[in-house]
Order: C-alpha cells, then sequence, then structure tokens
C-alpha cells in the first residue's frame, strides 16, 4: 500500500475513532447512567474500541513513513484517549 493509501486510511480512521468517542461520551453514556438505557453503551463501546485499537496500530504504522519525532508520536498516540483529540492530528498531522 501506498503512503499516500495509508495516510488515507489514518485520516478516515481518525476520523471515525473520533466520533465514535463523542458518541459514547455524550450520547451512549447519558442514556445508560440518566436513563438506564445500557443497550447502545454496548454497541457504540464496541464500535469504538475496535476503531480505537485500530487508530493506535495506524499510528505506530506511520511513525517510520511519516518521520515522527518522539514527541509527535507521542502526542499523536496521546490524543487517542482524548475528546476530540483525533480530529486534531487528523488536521495537523496528516
Amino acid at each position: 500500500m501506498s503512503l499516500k493509501n495509508q495516510v488515507k486510511l489514518f485520516k478516515w480512521i481518525s476520523i471515525l475513532e473520533g466520533i465514535s468517542f463523542l458518541l459514547l461520551l455524550f450520547i451512549a453514556m447519558p442514556l445508560k447512567y440518566i436513563f438506564e438505557m445500557p443497550e447502545m453503551v454496548k454497541q457504540v463501546g464496541m464500535a469504538h474500541g475496535v476503531l480505537f485499537i485500530a487508530y493506535v496500530l495506524g499510528g505506530i504504522l506511520l511513525i517510520r513513513p511519516m518521520n515522527w519525532s518522539l514527541s509527535q508520536i507521542g502526542i499523536i498516540l496521546g490524543c487517542s484517549v482524548l475528546p476530540f483529540g483525533p480530529f486534531y492530528v487528523e488536521k495537523k498531522y496528516l
């Protein structure tokens, strides 16, 4: 796979991971704890978990081709646990 395609795929994963995290935090979790409707947490949580793993693996696989420094790697991987973090990475580093 070419670098261009790898970056494009990682951009999509980053966007989808960010959206799934926001859905989990701001829709699924309130539904579970305020309205006692835990079903959405199971489904959105599973999707977010898969996308989170894909994000981290994608970031690791792009370290060498993108020539990211150690601090950039820390920021990119650290943003995976912050709301809106993947959107920042997508705009700043890709």
